[in-house]
């Protein structure tokens, strides 16, 4: 039998240890620089947007397990990197920060009766969530951004390549 709930922590756990793994001894130029026009940010852009986004969700979690239906904000996702200059911050620190914060909403999540995880809060974009449904959404928000990495490395990996002199 599914343990949904089970599995949804479970690839919570993972993506911090794959995400150290996967940025662990890159370079500064492969960190901050841009992708193509399709996928135009750059490692560090993604992991504070990581960041960002796990802070909204920690506070999401605690409106919906406190909370009636609370009405849940949407933001403007290019804004926030922009006001926050993502390209300019420490990836080492972005990623610590998150860390921290998906430590903090596992515990808050592991903490949460069965019958909580269906509390419920009126996103301003898709209409009424549940928590389950959120930390769902949010496991495939994770794995999106780990592939999205993905390529950028191999992305860099490809044209070092091209650039070597043929033999």
């Amino acid at each position: 039998m599914f343990n949904e709930r089970a599995e949804l922590l479970d690839v919570y756990r993972a993506t911090p240890q794959t995400l150290r793994a996967l940025l662990r001894g890159l370079p500064d130029e492969v960190v901050r620089a841009a992708g193509p026009d399709e996928d135009p940010w750059s490692i560090v852009e993604i992991v504070c947007h990581l960041r960002d986004a796990e802070e909204r969700v920690i506070e999401r979690v605690r409106r919906m397990r406190d909370e009636e239906r609370p009405a849940l904000a949407a933001y403007d996702q290019a804004a926030l990197a922009q006001a926050r200059r993502y390209r300019d911050q420490s990836l080492t620190q972005a990623l610590e920060a998150f860390c921290r914060l998906r430590e903090e909403q596992i515990a808050l999540l592991e903490a949460l009766a069965p019958e909580e995880w269906q509390r419920a809060g009126v996103h301003a974009e898709v209409g009424e969530i549940t928590i389950q449904q959120l930390v769902a959404h949010m496991a495939a928000h994770d794995a999106v951004h780990l592939a999205q990495i993905a390529r950028c490395i191999l992305r860099h990996e490809v044209h070092a390549l091209q650039r070597l002199p043929a033999s």
